[in-house]
């Protein structure tokens, strides 16, 4: 599946269409978490356009952008937050961040199931995972020059069982983009007002679906207590018989 790299990105989110686009986002990112002092906040895929207002509050905040998209240092006025690694063996321990943001990376991975364990693994039982993709239903899947309009889109409810599948629980589903993925002057001047009649007429036909999940931590039960269960639940043996052979000799 073809991945736009870090060159793409870089220069869409450069021009005036892709600052809309981190505007919008980034609204949402700080109605649905408006204080994450004290975290440690992971973005997976490119998400650096979005997660550069938590470098004020979070106590840590990390990029992993994975291999074949390439690698880009950010902050440009800091040191670098940002690593390269593979998706699915993410360098990072168990439980070790609190919030995580999952874009440009689900819609355009071939391992989908891979990807969402590995970031069950490294998100902690308390935290919080937003994944963001194209709609499948509005037009930002079908634009091409934009980065959403390559890979896998999504609609609410396929993601939210794919989600589901994969020990994550839902927890709000949100919509972004209701405005034309065009660059035309007059069209971005109007984007608030697309967003305001978007939001209230065709929310379905938004550009982007943003779900909002927890972990689920099941409980499991030890092999030894099931082995005990099976043992006590067993028929009882008959007792072992003698038999007496014309000898007089007892065979058991």
């Amino acid at each position: 599946m073809w991945r736009p790299d870090i060159i793409d990105l870089s220069q869409f989110y450069s021009a005036p269409l892709g600052h809309l686009v981190r505007r919008h986002v980034r609204q949402s990112l700080a109605q649905l978490w408006p204080d994450v002092r004290g975290q440690k906040v992971l973005g997976i895929g490119y998400a650096t356009p979005f997660i550069r207002p938590f470098l004020e509050q979070a106590d840590r905040v990390l990029a992993a952008m994975p291999a074949n998209q390439g690698i880009q240092h950010w902050p440009r006025e800091g040191p670098n937050r940002v690593f390269l690694g593979d998706e699915l063996e993410l360098p990072l321990p168990d439980q070790s961040m609190d919030r995580i943001i999952v874009v440009h990376a689900l819609e355009t991975t071939e391992a989908a199931r891979p990807l969402l364990r590995e970031i069950w693994r490294v998100m902690d039982s308390g935290g919080r995972a937003l994944f963001i993709v194209p709609n499948r239903r509005g037009l930002w899947s079908r634009a091409e020059h934009t980065p959403f309009g390559h890979g896998h889109p999504y609609t609410t409810g396929q993601l939210s069982r794919l989600l589901r599948a994969n020990m994550f629980l839902p927890e709000q589903t949100n919509m972004a983009l209701h405005f034309p993925p065009f660059g035309w002057r007059p069209l971005l001047r109007a984007n608030r007002l697309f967003e305001r009649v978007g939001t209230r007429v065709w929310p379905g036909f938004a550009g982007l679906v943003m779900v909002e999940v927890s972990k689920q931590v099941f409980a499991v039960t030890p092999l030894r207590e099931k082995r005990r269960r099976r043992i006590r639940s067993a028929p009882a043996l008959a007792p072992a018989t003698r038999t007496t052979t014309r000898d007089g000799d007892s065979d058991q």
